[in-house]
């Protein structure tokens, strides 16, 4: 019992700490582990799934060990130090508060009619390019990074850290992120980022769904429809490339009346992407109503993560 209220109390001081400071002004760690990515992808990297096997199996292990230790080191400890192992844990990994930010500064933008300012903010959101987009391209592209963004970066990894504490939040960050950076079917990455995209998918399967649950009962929050979240979530969820993104950005569209989805531009290829929802175009007043429910999903997340940590047994 000890075990899984120090885990419940780690896992809520880490997403506190996330609402109240956002993500560590310098030195984040996620930024530290990219840059480590990176230099051993020079020595890595070949044009086979094999190698992008290999290098993905040493960077995920190498946090998960990193955590584990972290963990075992605070158990020394007591209590207090298990939570805060967790909660820093926890913290470093969502970024819930830095999604919101930037959705709200983009929607500023966007309101003020600065497209090159909004262009130049994109690759924060997305991987999108940012060239290629108008206003209401931006609006799109933004409102469908900040909902499949509350996946990845807020539900997943509060799951995360409640079923598995420092080792599994910091394993499902590295392996977030890792397809951030090579997850994509482009002529350098199609095979060696294969395991990578693979093993996101299989990391995110259920978090996307508990979002698009969540999306479900925080709607009426922000004067969205649940009726319509769910429908456009069983109609047109699986017409989505990504088994993952598709769910939660149906969710959103049905649940804002928007319609998602179409033409879709990234830097090594043009996506026809399928529609999402029925509704119009998204508009800026949309897209800070997504922010709104992203931050409601997250809170949500984070309740259920708690009630998960409290069940698990020591």
């Amino acid at each position: 019992m000890v075990a899984t209220r120090t885990r419940l109390a780690g896992v809520l001081a880490g997403y506190l700490a996330d609402v109240a400071l956002g993500d560590p002004a310098w030195g984040h760690p996620v930024a530290v582990f990219g840059r480590a990515a990176a230099s051993l992808e020079r020595a890595t990297y070949r044009d086979s799934r094999a190698a992008g096997a290999v290098h993905v199996v040493v960077l995920v292990g190498a946090v998960g060990l990193l955590g584990a230790a972290l963990q075992r080191a605070a158990g020394r400890g007591g209590p207090p130090a298990s939570i805060a192992a967790t909660a820093a844990a926890t913290w470093v990994s969502v970024g819930g508060t830095s999604l919101a930010r930037t959705g709200l500064a983009m929607s500023e933008l966007l309101e003020r009619g600065d497209v090159e300012a909004a262009r130049r903010l994109l690759p924060a959101l997305c991987g999108r390019d940012p060239a290629w987009l108008d206003g209401a391209g931006l609006t799109r592209a933004s409102l469908e990074s900040v909902a499949e963004n509350t996946s990845d970066a807020e539900v997943a990894p509060l799951l995360c850290a409640a079923v598995g504490g420092a080792p599994g939040v910091l394993a499902y960050r590295g392996i977030n992120t890792l397809d951030s950076m090579i997850g994509y079917r482009s002529a350098r990455y199609a095979r060696f980022g294969w395991a990578a995209a693979r093993l996101d998918d299989a990391a995110n399967y259920v978090a996307a769904r508990v979002t698009a649950a969540l999306v479900v009962v925080c709607a009426p929050f922000v004067s969205g429809s649940p009726s319509g979240a769910v429908r456009a979530w069983r109609r047109d969820a699986a017409r989505h490339p990504s088994p993952n993104a598709g769910v939660v950005e149906a969710a959103f569209a049905g649940a804002l009346g928007v319609r998602l989805g179409g033409p879709t531009q990234y830097r090594h290829e043009l996506q026809i992407r399928p529609t999402l929802g029925d509704g119009h175009e998204p508009t800026v007043a949309d897209l800070r109503r997504a922010v709104a429910l992203s931050r409601m999903v997250q809170a949500g997340a984070a309740l259920l993560a708690g009630l998960l940590s409290y069940r698990r047994r020591p």
